[in-house]
């Protein structure tokens, strides 16, 4: 397709004028994004100086003696109250297993056979807690280091894009 020069100039002309108006609009955003930097800075100042001792302040005198009132019961219960039922229903089911145990042996003619050494629960939830731990690890390197379509930025933000 063969242009003739009128048109060769013209679109020489427009693509000069369109770069002109690219690299202005570069400068531009440039200027807001300083503006919106500046901006973000001296909200971050605001929230230090104005927001936070205030939040800090009504934290201090309605909720803190609230929730500290609440950790004391809460202690309480499950030091004083919790904690010896629960040991005392473990121990006793225990008890009860080993004598059920023992009386069966004796019946059957059997001796007491040495224990084996079992999978405790202790084993089983360090276990399942190293294996959550695992998989935790291994989902966050593969979102990592996965690759994003979606991610772009320009090689040189000021060249003008080709017409």
């Amino acid at each position: 397709m063969n242009l003739s020069r009128k048109r060769k100039k013209e679109l020489r002309k427009l693509q000069q004028e369109a770069g002109r108006l690219w690299e202005s609009q570069q400068v531009l955003v440039g200027h807001a994004a300083d503006i919106a930097r500046e901006a973000g800075r001296q909200l971050g100042h605001l929230n230090r100086e104005k927001v936070v001792p205030v939040v800090q302040d009504s934290y201090n005198r309605h909720l803190a003696p609230t929730v500290e009132r609440g950790m004391k019961v809460g202690k309480h219960v499950v030091d004083d109250k919790v904690v010896p039922i629960v040991g005392g229903v473990v121990g006793t089911a225990l008890s009860a297993w080993d004598v059920a145990n023992s009386k069966r042996h004796e019946l059957m003619g059997h001796k007491p056979a040495p224990k084996k050494k079992s999978t405790g629960l202790g084993s089983i939830v360090a276990i399942v807690l190293g294996a959550a731990a695992a998989i935790g690890v291994v989902y966050a390197a593969w979102q990592a280091l996965r690759a994003d379509d979606e991610l772009w930025v320009a090689d040189d933000p000021l060249s003008p894009p080709n017409a």
